[in-house]
């Protein structure tokens, strides 16, 4: 069997490490695996077939800079993993693991280097400061001595092509692989601590992050809300009490729920009617592939890339510009309005579905690889 490394900050709970822990499970009788992480925060299941390396003991909140200078120490690191390891063929998630990969090719990384990009970096390191200056040029440095890289979404493809000079004969894109028959059973377990009867429910599931724009989905829901209807956010993140103000600021606490991270999402949102992002920024946001499965009705920003290319210019779901949290009310109202048979738009969806469909996306993650 080929010796595959595959390396990532870390397996906590988000869409890169997702897909990862999923490839962990779908390749793993093929391929000698190594999983190669930052840090021991690990929330997603590693196959007991897979050996776990920590190249750092990071702290998740250790300064931007810190983790700059740390680049090309640990890319000999790395290097030094791989050869002792006899790995063939070395694959990175998100943007310091990418580095680091490239960076391994400086001190003698023989393995085959690819890194798969999960952002449109033009979006992710924008602005005039000092950290996306940087983000940019290493972007521009590094990736071009990859040996092949993976967008996973057209988007993120063009991006590479038209503003970091990336040659297209790199790049393949793949999409982020989705376990359809998981996902369905995972739905139909059983959820105790709310109740969904007599209730329009709007549902979201993202990272407590600034860029995903929780706040301007509170606000609009806020002018929508009533008793019947109510808001659940599942994810975790730095903007937890500032969203928590916000509600408390907003007067609907029984409306507005922030339930953390939840390990089994699709159960949640099965059972309710809408699913709302307001990201500013994404590569190829699973989850509404995800939500579509689960047959709910989509609303979500305009934002690059992912969400257009996902729903098919707004057929299959519900578009809006981002930040414009007065056509996102309007988007949920319309919503509200909307009698839905879930059966149905699931058969609807089912052809578009089948191209995320997990054995059609690993199959061309075994090719390259």
């Amino acid at each position: 069997m080929k010796r595959l490394s595959i390396l990532i900050n870390s397996l906590s709970g988000g869409g890169a490490e997702r897909v990862v822990s999923i490839l962990l499970q779908a390749l793993q009788d093929e391929y000698d695996i190594t999983l190669v992480l930052m840090n021991d925060s690990i929330v997603y299941e590693v196959p007991k077939g897979v050996q776990v390396q920590y190249l750092d003991n990071a702290n998740a909140q250790e300064s931007g800079i810190l983790k700059i200078l740390k680049l090309p120490l640990l890319g000999w690191r790395y290097s030094k993993l791989c050869k002792r390891l006899g790995v063939d063929v070395s694959l990175s998630f998100m943007y310091r693991s990418n580095f680091i990969n490239v960076f391994a090719k400086f001190f003698g990384l023989e393995a085959k280097c690819i890194i798969s990009e999960r952002n449109t970096p033009s979006m992710t390191y924008s602005g005039g400061g000092l950290a996306a200056m940087v983000g940019r040029s290493l972007v521009r440095w590094l990736y071009p001595k990859a040996d092949l890289i993976l967008p996973n979404s057209q988007g993120g493809a063009h991006d590479l092509i038209e503003n970091f000079a990336i040659s297209a004969q790199k790049i393949v894109v793949i999409q982020n692989p989705v376990d359809i028959d998981k996902i369905e059973t995972l739905a139909d377990e059983e959820v105790k601590d709310l109740s969904f009867e007599k209730k329009f429910t709007f549902v979201s599931v993202a990272r407590l992050e600034k860029h995903k724009n929780h706040d301007i989905t509170i606000r609009a829901f806020a002018k929508v809300a009533d008793a019947r209807s109510q808001l659940l956010i599942l994810g975790t993140g730095d903007q937890k009490e500032s969203l928590e103000t916000l509600i408390d600021e907003l007067g609907i606490q029984e409306n507005v729920k922030l339930l953390g991270f939840v390990s089994n999402p699709y159960k949640y949102m099965a059972k309710s009617d809408c699913f709302v992002l307001s990201s500013s920024r994404e590569g190829f946001p699973n989850v509404l592939i995800e939500a579509l499965v689960c047959g709910l009705c989509v609303i979500s920003s305009d934002c690059k890339s992912g969400p257009r290319e996902i729903l098919v210019d707004g057929k299959l779901g519900k578009l809006y510009e981002v930040g414009n949290r007065k056509e996102l009310g309007q988007k949920m109202r319309e919503c509200m309005n909307i009698e839905m048979d879930k059966q149905e738009i699931k058969k609807q969806r089912s052809t578009r579905l089948e191209e995320f469909h997990l054995e059609n996306i690993v199959r061309r993650f075994k090719v390259v690889l």
